[in-house]
């Protein structure tokens, strides 16, 4: 992409409104444009991350055989009721809505109900299981507190995953690969070491489940963490049988500021034994099959990363979650020899399969400098006319500053994706 083209603009000033750093910062480099408290628009830049993270999330996904699909968002009534969830005093985060041809419709906060209704039309036997499905999806909740800019919004995307099995067995073996897969996830977008499984209150899904938290000082939980043993306790459920169960003392956690970044449930055979959800045994027997639901928040992990990694001058993406990997910036524009290089450089690194933000525009040296460490891309190439009198590039890495002057072989040797044979 040029920059040039990009119709989005880098903002100086700290937007009034915002207290959260992840949200000054993406609102500044042009990711992200709010529309009300918890809501954010995702501009081209913003998008391009929110892919990737998504891609990364469906890898490991269909590496456990999860097959994708998308649900509706509005939600019924009725089926809600089976479960005791369409009550406000159960679940607090409804949107809700009265249809003009009458009656009561919900939107989407969460999908185990409407899946796991759906798929009484293609369970029927123990040979249709196990199945495991996922989505990317828009959830709407009516969060009390939104201010912590896309960390907890009212809309945001989220990876929800549900399984479906004949027994414990069976769930548990999923569950695991569940964890794992999550774990994988969290590695590849730079969060690895400072994320951990954490025993945790259901909420409004179950009476226990298992958390992902990363540590972070703008985080809205507070956790136990035992870095040694890598146990995590929230703080909701610490006690003593926990403690007990866990087979750790007080004494060797430590009290840690947290982001959720995901979420794992076991429902059991409860769910599917409210929404009628049965299959038949190899003996013939109807029962209940066993569901479980797994949650990452696909835009809250973007501000977690914001928050995480950034320093004084703007956004350090980690390079499987930035919208390019390169970010060129031309100097010397009024010169057309240089234009012509820069230029070049441009469409060789595109037809390699590089991903580049090219900054083509006529603006001063410090101006340009300033947008790139703001926009955060993981290494920036600057074309000069120094650079060409000497036949090479500065090449800044933006986690670390380190500058090397490279050849365009050179560059090509670090950035070329390798060709698969």
């Amino acid at each position: 992409m040029r920059q040039s083209h990009l119709f989005t603009k880098t903002r100086k000033e700290i937007p009034a409104d915002e207290t959260s750093k992840n949200a000054e910062l993406l609102i500044r480099a042009g990711y992200v444009h709010k529309e009300m408290a918890g809501v954010y628009a995702y501009l081209p830049l913003g998008l391009l991350v929110q892919e990737k993270i998504k891609q990364i999330v469906r890898e490991e996904m269909s590496a456990l055989g999860g097959q994708e699909l998308i649900m509706t968002a509005l939600q019924s009534k009725e089926l809600w009721e089976r479960t005791h969830r369409w009550d406000d005093e159960v679940v607090d985060v409804w949107f809700k809505s009265e249809l003009k041809a009458g009656g009561e419709v919900g939107f989407g906060w969460s999908h185990e109900e409407p899946i796991g209704n759906m798929m009484k039309n293609y369970l029927s036997s123990y040979k249709d299981l196990p199945v495991t499905l996922y989505q990317f999806q828009t959830k709407l909740r009516n969060e009390l507190r939104a201010k912590s800019g896309v960390m907890r919004g009212r809309e945001f995307v989220m990876k929800d995953a549900y399984s479906f099995a004949l027994g414990e067995g069976d769930h548990n073996d999923i569950y695991e690969k569940m964890k794992g897969a999550y774990l994988n996830v969290f590695k590849r977008v730079g969060l690895g070491n400072d994320t951990y499984v954490t025993f945790a209150t259901g909420g409004a899904f179950t009476q226990f489940s298992h958390e992902f938290q990363t540590i972070c000082a703008a985080g809205e939980d507070t956790c136990y963490i035992s870095k040694e043993k890598g146990i995590a306790i929230n703080a909701e459920v610490m006690n003593d049988e926990v403690l007990n169960t866990l087979e750790v003392t007080r004494e060797e956690l430590i009290e840690t500021k947290t982001a959720e970044v995901g979420n794992i449930f076991n429902f059991g055979r409860q769910k599917a034994e409210d929404l009628g959800l049965m299959v038949k045994t190899e003996t013939g027997e109807n029962i209940p099959v066993w569901m479980g639901s797994y949650g990452i928040g696909i835009t809250r992990l973007m501000g977690v990363i914001v928050e995480k990694f950034a320093d004084e001058k703007g956004i350090v993406w980690p390079e499987e979650a930035a919208p390019f990997t390169l970010h060129l910036v031309t100097l010397n524009t009024d010169d057309a020899e240089i234009r012509d290089w820069a230029d070049g450089l441009y469409a060789n690194l595109k037809r390699a399969g590089i991903e580049v933000l090219y900054d083509d525009r006529d603006a001063r040296a410090g101006e340009k400098f300033a947008d790139s460490d703001l926009i955060g891309i993981p290494y920036r190439v600057v074309v000069s006319k120094k650079g060409k009198e000497q036949g090479s590039f500065e090449v800044v890495t933006r986690a670390t500053g380190e500058v090397r002057n490279v050849s365009e072989e050179e560059l090509f040797q670090d950035f070329a994706a390798p060709i698969e044979t």
